[in-house]
């Protein structure tokens, strides 16, 4: 006798947005129906140019859009099955939640292991935070050699593991990373891409914002390209990386090599895009 078929739920993911707008100074409509799901152990990759409105998501997401005067008018942000978007940023840290900004914002006048423990401050657990810190120095042994150095005279690369460090210390569900890559020589391009890599093999679900496509593509499970507002495409980031219009406007090689996106005309793109 044939057992009857057991159907599969799909797991809830750990971020859900949901058709949401945010609007800056009750006049400047930012973004407009944008829907994106992180599923608990993926790296999630989000594309877009300067203005695409890939910042304004993540401050939607982490709870700071009231910090530069902006509102969700519409839809919902949860985080852990749990709605979220009406939290404040500390709880959402507290909850799991953490974010590496754009341009590493560290602590440039207080050391490597003081900026390291300062992203352990909502952990209440002593043992919490030296599994943590050991986990930091494990992924990135020169912060340990570099420990009582003031962070400010640390070097490009540096400052950005320690970033990421610092956003590790409070041993986040999530991990939002904001340009991780920008100004970087290619060599630590890779070392940044294997490291983002590793931190999601021990457990870490990442949404990793970039402007370089390839770099993203090549360690994204999943992907979604934004322009003006809008989520126009989205994918696997091996379909994306495949994808002839991603390939040309992103990883266009001209006759000097890669060309920048910034370069391209986009008519052609919303066109292709939005049909």
């Amino acid at each position: 006798m044939n057992q009857p078929a057991v159907a599969t739920v799909a797991a809830e993911p750990i971020l859900a947005v949901q058709n949401i707008e945010v609007v800056y100074n009750d006049v400047i409509l930012v973004l407009r129906g944008v829907s994106l799901e992180v599923a608990e152990g993926e790296i999630v990759a989000l594309l877009g140019a300067n203005g695409a409105g890939k910042t304004t998501l993540l401050r939607a997401v982490t709870g700071l859009l009231e910090v530069h005067r902006g509102n969700i008018t519409k839809g919902t942000v949860s985080f852990l099955g749990r709605r979220s978007n009406l939290d404040d940023a500390s709880r959402l840290v507290r909850n799991g939640l953490s974010q590496v900004m754009e341009g590493r914002r560290i602590f440039a006048e207080l050391s490597v292991e003081e900026n390291l423990r300062s992203g352990a401050y909502t952990v209440r657990s002593r043992q919490a935070v030296n599994e943590a810190h050991d986990r930091v120095v494990d992924l990135f042994p020169v912060l340990a050699e570099r420990a009582r150095s003031t962070a400010g005279y640390l070097s490009g690369g540096e400052q950005q593991m320690l970033a990421i460090g610092r956003a590790l210390m409070a041993s986040p569900k999530l991990l939002l990373l904001d340009e991780p890559s920008l100004g970087l020589a290619p060599l630590l391009v890779q070392q940044v891409r294997d490291i983002i890599r590793d931190i999601n093999a021990q457990g870490t679900s990442v949404l990793l914002v970039e402007q370089n496509a390839a770099m993203a593509l090549s360690i994204a499970d999943r992907a979604y390209v934004m322009e003006n507002g809008r989520i126009v495409r989205d994918g696997t980031g091996a379909e994306l990386l495949a994808d002839a219009d991603i390939r040309e406007f992103y990883l266009g090689v001209g006759e000097t090599g890669r060309r920048s996106f910034r370069d391209v005309k986009t008519y052609r793109r919303r066109k292709r895009w939005s049909a």
